[in-house]
């Protein structure tokens, strides 16, 4: 295993004395767009020496329909330190929790490290088929992998909603002589699989489907495991320049370590971003340097586990604190606490620090209860949310969307599958049917207006259809991969099927 630890960064100046030029791309997945944002990449990332006179370039990708302009003056308002000298882009994080997102630098460095290390991991150089936007992290990597093998991606233009059978046809377009990769996010893999075997079999030549983004459900996995595809789970973050772990093992030259009564994340390797550049505090508590080596110390929670019980299928009773018993003839938490490249033990990652339920007293974890609910053959998607209660404080909360073909499902069963493997704390007192979950950004599950949504609906079962928050004046509309609005925009739509508590009957909402 080679191990590479980011060393510590010097005090952020502009390279060769000159401010940078922040050159705004659109992102998203049309293939004008794609192929501007690509030649500006071919160019960055090889100019590894640049001009002691000219200003370097920054390249600032944003979503499809905001005005580049604007994108760029909005930004440098926003600056709180001097672009690190190597930057080569700018994202901003998804806020998928707190709403707000992070402006993150990504050096040259980090992005090809991380390029490297992923064909290192998989099966080499390859060609990529790009069906996630461009201006967030996932699909700019799909393309700093491109230019790293000296290949040209095949793109899926998801501009009016993302098509399994469009896919199919992408796909098949791949060429031959080299092994072809695919990234995604866990809706559209479910909606692949629900779309059956036409959009299925052209992606089983693929050498690898990269899934992140969000937790993908662990029948989704199995589903599409068993039906050929090979199914590889990532965990990262723009922080880390993408995903940094797949299949729960860190990338070669990434070392990950949980720290703290809680089990924090905190991650190392040439991958790391040079920080925050809107937020000098959380740049300082995100990133922190020990004994000449930088360290992010992440906000989500985690277990290290024997490789076999690695995957997100649950089988037996868990801990409270939703952790698997260990295996074997030791009783209690697992004791591992670091995790380099090492072929027996694996990351599984429970949910964010700060996303407890604190129902009656007790601290419920959202990812414990959502990984035994989306076992359920009548949930397709799920999400786990706090609900302010006058009586619990916080009502552990599931809002659902109904698996296609499958009968709606009830609270009273839902309730039961938790109370089997937690203690009853954990099992969901309400429940919200949805068509669609808000998504934010690339994919990932919106939980601040998603328990917005879900404390209306018990508020008002009979009268909510759908909600719909105000857009921010400096953003526009848009489509996530999935085809649903993007939250890019601070815009959801999602009409409520069903309400139901556990001390009433289920609430039809009138359509």
């Amino acid at each position: 295993m080679t191990f590479d630890p980011a060393p510590p960064l010097s005090a952020p100046v502009a390279s060769g004395g000159a401010d940078p030029r922040l050159r705004p791309l659109p992102g998203g997945t049309r293939p004008d767009h794609v192929t501007a944002l690509l030649d500006a990449l071919r160019v960055g990332l090889a100019d590894v020496a640049p001009s002691a006179t000219a200003p370097p370039v920054v390249l600032v990708p944003h979503a499809p329909g905001d005005d580049g302009a604007a994108v760029v003056e909005a930004l440098r308002r926003r600056l709180r330190r001097p672009v690190p000298p190597g930057t080569a882009v700018i994202l901003q994080t998804s806020g998928s929790t707190t709403g707000t997102g992070h402006l993150v630098a990504l050096p040259t460095g980090s992005l090809t490290a991380s390029a490297r290390a992923t064909e290192e991991r998989l099966a080499g150089p390859g060609q990529w088929l790009l069906a996630v936007p461009a201006h967030h992290v996932a699909g700019l990597q799909v393309l700093v992998r491109s230019v790293v093998a000296g290949t040209t991606p095949v793109v899926l233009d998801t501009t009016a909603g993302f098509d399994p059978r469009a896919l199919a046809d992408a796909a098949n377009a791949m060429r031959t002589d080299v092994p072809g990769y695919l990234s995604l996010v866990p809706t559209q893999l479910v909606r692949v699989l629900e779309t059956g075997e036409e959009a299925v079999a052209p992606l089983r030549r693929l050498a690898a489907i990269l899934v992140g983004g969000a937790a993908t459900a662990p029948r989704a996995l199995e589903q599409a495991r068993a039906r050929g595809l090979k199914v590889v789970t990532t965990y990262g973050m723009t922080e880390t320049g993408g995903g940094c772990v797949y299949d729960g093992r860190p990338l070669p030259g990434v070392r990950l370590r949980l720290t703290g009564a809680d089990d924090r994340v905190e991650i190392t390797g040439p991958v790391l971003a040079a920080g925050y550049l809107d937020d000098p505090v959380a740049d300082a508590e995100s990133f922190r340097s020990e004994d000449g080596v930088r360290w992010l110390r992440t906000s989500d929670r985690a277990v290290i586990v024997p490789s076999a019980e690695a995957a997100p299928r649950i089988s037996g009773p868990l801990h409270a604190d939703g952790h698997p018993p260990t295996p074997g003839p030791r009783s209690g938490p697992l004791t591992a606490r670091e995790l380099g490249d090492d072929p027996p033990l694996r990351l599984r990652v429970l949910g964010r620090v700060d996303d407890l339920i604190n129902t009656g007293g007790i601290k419920v974890s959202p990812g414990a209860v959502e990984r035994i609910l989306a076992g359920h053959p009548a949930v397709a998607e799920v999400a786990v949310v706090p609900v302010p209660d006058p009586e619990w404080g916080e009502l552990v909360t599931a809002v659902v969307v109904a698996a296609p073909g499958e009968a709606a499902p009830e609270l009273t069963p839902l309730r039961k599958l938790v109370s089997a493997e937690l203690d009853g704390a954990h099992a969901p007192r309400a429940l919200i049917e949805l068509t669609e979950l808000p998504l934010r950004g690339p994919g990932k599950v919106d939980r601040r207006t998603t328990a917005q949504l879900a404390a209306r609906a018990l508020q008002a079962p009979q009268t909510l259809q759908a909600t719909k928050t105000v857009q921010a004046p400096e953003e526009r509309a848009g489509t996530n991969p999935a085809g649903h609005a993007t939250a890019d925009e601070h815009q959801h739509e999602a009409a409520v099927v069903r309400t139901e508590r556990y001390d009433g009957a289920a609430v039809p909402a009138e359509r």
